[in-house]
Order: structure tokens, then sequence, then C-alpha cells
């Protein structure tokens, strides 16, 4: 197994193991609720059309190359450590807007093929939230623990998150991971199921309730005190993993010895039938769960900047 790290720490092959892969047909609810049910994830290999997703790849990284982020070609994702996006954008919010609903990108995530996979998980139609987040993670980053359901729980209660990954993705690169086992973490997901999200959703209160408890101590601790392993793996373009709110991820380090960009994106959706008017996510102009929008995003941030 390859070196792999996470938050500076190198993970001990006794705590890492591979995500559990889907078998079956996309098609085929049953076997994917069944799955679900018991992993709160479904990793389907090679199910959406690779051509597509390379297609974003090379649409979004030839923005980031125009703003002089990443070198030629562009499809490669090779980071410069040097921007000029503010100067030749002028408005962080609308470049990374204009970006995040670029039409070979939307043509995957917002595309019949996801929504015919994610609503036979969901078994039942679906629909997706306006708003996606588009993330290119540098070399040196990782994204921290966290559950999504205090992000999305307001208006509905059965979002589904579809993490795409945009390029092949070693683990050396930094793709997602899953804490083996945390959807049974009844310690910290009771509270955060608990909230009434309703009438209490300031930013604030769901930062808090997504990230504190699960990093009050390191990854490799938590894994260790909870007798869990740390669940990622090498990813294909075309690849899909599915997952619901009650599982706890992040991202393993990006390590890439070559200064490659990790590119990915989160877009959630939900059951058709749940109401669909939370301006957070939804409409011309969402806002997200900060109030700024796109501009709130990591992404809307030049590379070389710290997050």
């Amino acid at each position: 197994m390859p070196t792999v790290t996470v938050q500076q720490q190198v993970i001990p092959n006794e705590l890492f193991g591979e995500l559990a892969e889907y078998g079956g047909s996309p098609e085929d609810g049953d076997s994917l609720r069944t799955q679900l049910a018991e992993h709160e994830y479904v990793l389907l290999r090679g199910v959406l059309d690779r051509d597509e997703v390379l297609a974003a790849r090379e649409e979004v990284f030839r923005r980031l190359e125009a703003v002089g982020e990443v070198k030629a070609p562009a499809i490669d994702g090779i980071a410069t450590n040097q921007s000029k996006r503010a100067e030749v954008t002028g408005d962080l919010h609308e470049f990374w807007r204009s970006v995040s609903e670029g039409a070979a990108l939307r043509r995957v995530t917002h595309g019949r093929q996801l929504h015919d996979i994610v609503a036979s998980v969901l078994g039942e139609p679906a629909r997706a939230h306006d708003m996606m987040y588009l993330r290119p993670v540098p070399a040196g980053r990782s994204t921290k623990l966290h559950y999504d359901f205090p992000f999305f729980a307001r208006r509905s209660f059965r979002i589904h998150t579809a993490w795409i990954p945009f390029g092949d993705t070693p683990l050396e690169d930094g793709p997602l991971m899953i804490i083996e086992g945390s959807n049974r973490f009844h310690d910290l997901i009771d509270p955060i199921r608990e909230h009434d999200y309703e009438n209490n959703y300031a930013d604030e209160v769901i930062q808090k309730a997504a990230y504190e408890k699960p990093n009050e101590t390191d990854v490799i601790t938590l894994a260790q005190l909870r007798g869990a392993r740390i669940l990622s793996t090498s990813f294909q373009a075309g690849d899909l993993l599915v997952f619901g709110g009650f599982i706890l991820h992040g991202s393993l380090e990006n390590c890439s010895p070559i200064g490659r960009v990790r590119l990915s994106c989160d877009v959630r959706y939900q059951p058709a039938s749940d109401p669909f008017d939370d301006e957070r996510y939804f409409g011309a102009s969402p806002s997200g769960s900060h109030g700024g929008g796109y501009g709130d995003m990591k992404g809307a941030k030049p590379l070389n900047e710290p997050w």
C-alpha cells in the first residue's frame, strides 16, 4: 500500500481499509438501498461517462489556466502556485459561480445519467440542488471530518451527496475518506439529528454541529478510540460515490509529488417530492450556508491562497 496521510499524519496500515465496492447493476434499486442501509454509502465504479467527466475536468482547469493557476495542458491540473485570478476576473464570487455552472460540468452533475442512478438509490424520483460544491484541492490540503446532515436538513431530511472525482485520483492525491461504521456513532449523530433545523439554521450553529465533536481529536486517534478504520480508495474518472447525511467523512491529504490538483465535486440530491424552496441551495442565486453564495466557497479563493 502506498503511504497515505491525513492531516500530516501517516495512516498506519492496520487503520486503513478500502471502501466497499458495489458489484450490482446501478438499476437494481433494492441492492443499492441494501448496501446504503448497511454502510451509509455506495461506491459505483465506471457508471458515469468517462469522456463527459474528463470534458468537465478540462473545462474547469482551462478556466484556472486562464488565471495563471494551472499549467498547460490544463487537463493535467498541475498547479503553478501563482494566481492572477483577482486581477483578471475582478469578482471572485462571479468567477467561481461561472466555473461552477459550466456546461460540461453540469452535464455530469445534473445530467440524466447521474439523476437516474440517484433515483435508483432513493427508490423514487430525485431532484438535484441547484448549488453544487466544486472542489479543486491543491497539494498539502485536506478536508476535515464532518457529517453532512446539519448543512442540508431544513426542508428535506433525506439529502444524499453524489461525490464525483473529475479525473483519475490515486490515494496520494487526497480523495474522499470515510470513517468505517460512523453511521452508528450514535453519541455524535443523535444530537445533530434532534436539532430543530427549521427554526435554527444559522451558519455558526450548522458548522458547530457538523465539525466540532468529530474534530476534538485527530483522525487517527479517533479511529483508534472507536475501533474503526479509515476507508478510501483510488478512483477513476467515471466512478461515483453516493452517501447519506450520517456518515463521517473528509478527505485524505493531497500529497501529489507533481503538484496535481485534486478536482472533485459534491452535488446534493433529494427526493423530488420533498420541498425545494430552501434559498440556500435552490434558485438562480442560491446563498449557500454562509450566505455569500459561490463566493463563500473555498474554491472561490485562488489556489495559492490559504483556506
